[in-house]
């Protein structure tokens, strides 16, 4: 009889294995369906998100840039249109390069123009636009516009320039913008990132308004007013395909233009002054002392801040940058020149309100000052005879000024002098003011590091009282104590911007509204120090510029070494002229009622009686009598 096996065994096994089979599956979906809840409900914003904007593009659109107006409303930075030739790296259908060739057949591409823009197309995104040659001329529209179809991809558009309709004038203070470099976009990034808001599209915000900002302020006002004066981007909402092209317009977020800057300055005082300067160099700078406006900032040599737009050629930038006469160089901001006689004055008002001289008190100058074995001399062989306060200043004694040092001490001389501002950054609206020196003990400590350099020696002290030695100071800051001086002691912060003004609504912000301090100075000796200088131009040192003025000015002029003499006497026409003396001169008038304070030097021109007075004179008819001089040709609107 055949016996069969009992099937148990097998399935069992074949259960098991179904079991096994069952958990996998279930395992997969419950896999599949965790994945599809991650993606359907956990992160479906984000893909949501990261899709729509794989369909919409943002192209930046860049707002107009603040105008800027000196105080009389004279438009000195200004915008217009101008056609450029841009090129959409999405929607070109060649290798760039052969693409750029081809162009230059048809628009006049420059080498400059091809790196600039090579280095955006590397950076750019997938939509951005470029402009590869900027101030198209009509015959160059006209020629690309009858071969646009070869080019696909590349279209000429109106943007907005910037330009400075009065070139050279006033370069200095006005600055200038050009292209955004990358050490600019990590500031601006640095910047947008410290106001960055919790919108989950910032980033894409973040791109908009740097791609929407492709020029920047570089120096002057135009660089410490950017955020002001530029304004914020707005963009449109393009939609696009996989491939990148532009398939209509969605939306459109207009720009915000940006503020514009009414300046203190008179540009018809500041033209006036460069003009009167020609082609000497140096430093010219007029304040209003009640308010703090500064008329005039004068730098000489100028340049033409239009050359720096667009980027500027390698011939003309190294011709700037090589030049001796350093045309760059912002003078009164920058420079720091030794004050010459035009410190008297300070010195004079720091004797009486320390109590260190009276008016009336006398010395016999005979023409020479010993301190030990050394001989201090005064510039008149055999001395000025009996001095008081009021003649040493008339016929600037420097004898009297050698024995008031000593009296006083280099440290009573810092403390007076320092509210006034000498020795201080005064705070105006530019980047990269100098300090200047201000020399006191303490300062040589810290200045010097050998120790038998750090001690204070008395001879150093003497040469102070002339403004010599140690003492250097900017000729912002030399107007600034001129200013405070003729405002009776009140402080007002010097500025170039008078107001920042809405573009729509209209509505001014004054800059500075109020005093900064007041020095506590006795009127009584404000006015000793005022009648002399008032005398310095009736029949003192600058007695012959201001001949015939129907107005009394109070001023001091001053001749600075540009090197020591080492006990050899002075031959201004032997010297070479860049050792030559520079020439000084501080003033403000009216006297009794100041309405302008003016610091200046002429470098390496001589006496300040001779070479600055003269300026300074023709500067003050203009500004307070409405009187152009002659030999200047008239003004002239921009056209």
């Amino acid at each position: 009889m055949h016996r069969f096996n009992k099937p148990q065994p097998s399935v069992r096994s074949f259960q098991e294995r179904l079991s096994v089979a069952m958990v996998f599956v279930l395992i997969c979906f419950a896999i599949l369906l965790a994945r599809f809840v991650w993606l359907q409900v956990v992160t479906h914003h984000r893909h949501s998100v990261a899709a729509e904007n794989n369909r919409i593009a943002l192209i930046p659109i860049a707002a107009n840039r603040g105008l800027i107006t000196d105080r009389n409303g004279i438009v000195i930075a200004r915008n217009y249109s101008a056609y450029t030739l841009e090129i959409t790296p999405s929607l070109i259908e060649m290798d760039v390069n052969t693409l750029l060739d081809q162009l230059s057949e048809v628009v006049d591409i420059q080498a400059k123009d091809r790196r600039n823009f090579l280095k955006l197309f590397k950076e750019s995104k997938t939509f951005d636009s470029f402009a590869i040659r900027t101030l198209l001329t009509d015959a160059e529209v006209a020629k690309f516009t009858a071969q646009r179809y070869r080019f696909q991809g590349v279209d000429i558009q109106a943007r907005l320039f910037r330009q400075y309709p009065y070139g050279e004038l006033g370069s200095h203070l006005i600055g200038y913008i050009g292209r955004v470099s990358q050490r600019d976009r990590e500031k601006l990034i640095a910047e947008l990132d410290s106001s960055k808001s919790n919108e989950e599209d910032w980033e894409q915000r973040k791109n908009i308004n740097l791609l929407g900002m492709p020029y920047i302020g570089k120096v002057g006002i135009e660089q410490s007013y950017e955020q002001a004066l530029r304004g914020s981007p707005g963009f449109e909402q393009v939609e696009i395909t996989a491939g990148g092209r532009a398939v209509r317009t969605l939306s459109t977020s207009s720009s915000t233009p940006g503020k514009n800057l009414v300046l203190s300055v008179d540009i018809k005082l500041q033209s006036l002054v460069e003009d009167l300067y020609g082609k000497r160099r140096g430093a010219f700078v007029a304040i209003e002392p009640q308010t703090g406006d500064i008329l005039a900032f004068v730098s000489k040599p100028n340049f033409n801040p239009n050359d720096f737009i667009e980027g500027i050629d390698a011939t003309t930038w190294k011709n700037l940058n090589e030049s001796l006469e350093k045309p760059l160089y912002n003078r009164p901001l920058k420079g720091i020149y030794s004050p010459g006689s035009t410190y008297k004055p300070f010195m004079a008002l720091a004797a009486l309100e320390t109590g260190k001289r009276a008016p009336n008190q006398s010395i016999v100058d005979p023409g020479y000052f010993n301190l030990g074995n050394h001989t201090f001399r005064d510039d008149k062989v055999g001395g000025h005879g009996t001095v008081d306060m009021a003649k040493s200043i008339v016929e600037s004694c420097n004898t009297y000024y050698y024995q008031l040092s000593k009296d006083m001490g280099v440290n009573l001389m810092h403390d007076f002098m320092k509210p006034l501002g000498f020795g201080q950054i005064t705070g105006i609206d530019l980047i990269g003011e100098s300090r200047g020196v201000l020399p006191s003990t303490d300062w040589k400590e810290r200045t010097f590091k050998k120790p038998e350099q750090q001690k204070w020696f008395e001879g150093e002290t003497i040469s102070l009282g002339i403004g010599q030695g140690y003492n250097n100071f900017t000729i912002l800051q030399l107007a600034h104590a001129t200013a405070n001086l003729a405002n009776q002691g009140v402080v007002m912060k010097p500025h170039l911007v008078k107001s920042i003004e809405d573009p729509v609504s209209r509505e001014k912000i004054i800059t500075v509204s109020k005093e900064s301090y007041k020095i506590d100075l006795k009127k009584e000796n404000i006015d000793v120090v005022t009648n002399a200088m008032v005398d310095v131009n009736r029949f003192g040192t600058s007695a012959a510029a201001f001949k015939g003025a129907g107005y009394n000015a109070a001023g001091k002029t001053g001749t600075a070494q540009v090197y020591s003499l080492n006990s050899k006497t002075y031959n201004h026409g032997a010297t070479p002229e860049m050792l030559r003396d520079h020439a000084l001169y501080v003033v403000f008038a009216p006297a009794e009622n100041p309405k302008i304070a003016i610091a200046m030097v002429v470098e390496n021109a001589g006496f300040g009686a001779a070479h600055a007075a003269p300026i300074a004179r023709k500067a003050l008819d203009y500004y307070l009598e409405g009187r152009w001089p002659k030999e200047v040709p008239e003004w002239k609107n921009a056209p």
